[in-house]
């Protein structure tokens, strides 16, 4: 049996997460990564949107600076350990353009909010929905997104702009969140949301 559920669709003033758009997940040379310049590509669309219109854009990336930063995460999952503060691995994709006022988040664990100052700074912001993209959709991805709306968000995931190493549990992420949490749209829905679509 399907749950009703209503489309929430953007506000007035939506914000931009960009998750772990980090060459660690982008380069398939790291233990972490793996090929996805469709995924790397409708996030630039959607950054160049952001930017004409004067919209908020966060990135995140994941560094662990020692030992203790999410211990038992990096136990089950060894190859986070290349993540620190002097790898090349932790910065941003250099495919993906990042101006001057965008944020960028360092967290641990898969949520962008979990231990990080996200919500205040969204708030700071008046920011009120959001449209997260990134890496990967059945991990980060998906836990920024139930996170956001715990936060009441209202939250759109574009479903070109995310990607997984799996098809299968993308395709079911995508589902399920579409289902509970969150509206998954095309990357050109998104774009013709946008407060400023249209505008010249």
């Amino acid at each position: 049996m399907n749950l009703e559920r209503n489309h929430l669709g953007l506000g007035y003033k939506p914000a931009l997460i960009v998750v772990d758009m980090i060459k660690g997940f982008t380069d398939p040379a790291c233990p972490l990564g793996c090929e996805c310049p469709e995924v790397v590509a409708a996030n630039a669309r959607l950054l160049r949107e952001f930017h004409s219109c004067g919209l908020p854009v966060y990135f995140t990336t994941v560094v662990y600076h020692h030992e203790d930063h999410a211990s038992v995460f990096r136990r089950r999952i060894e190859a986070l350990n290349v993540l620190t503060p002097d790898s090349a691995w932790v910065q941003v994709d250099d495919r993906l353009e990042v101006h001057e006022g965008d944020e960028l988040i360092e967290k641990q664990w898969a949520s962008a909010f979990h231990k990080t100052m996200l919500d205040q700074l969204l708030r700071d912001r008046g920011v009120d929905s959001l449209v997260v993209t990134g890496l990967t959709t059945s991990g980060c991805v998906r836990a920024t997104v139930v996170d956001g709306l715990q936060h009441d968000y209202p939250v759109v995931v574009p479903r070109e702009a995310v990607g997984d190493r799996n098809a299968d549990a993308h395709a079911a992420n995508l589902f399920d969140m579409h289902a509970k949490y969150a509206d998954v749209m095309s990357v050109d829905e998104v774009i013709a949301s946008l407060p400023c679509a249209g505008v010249e």
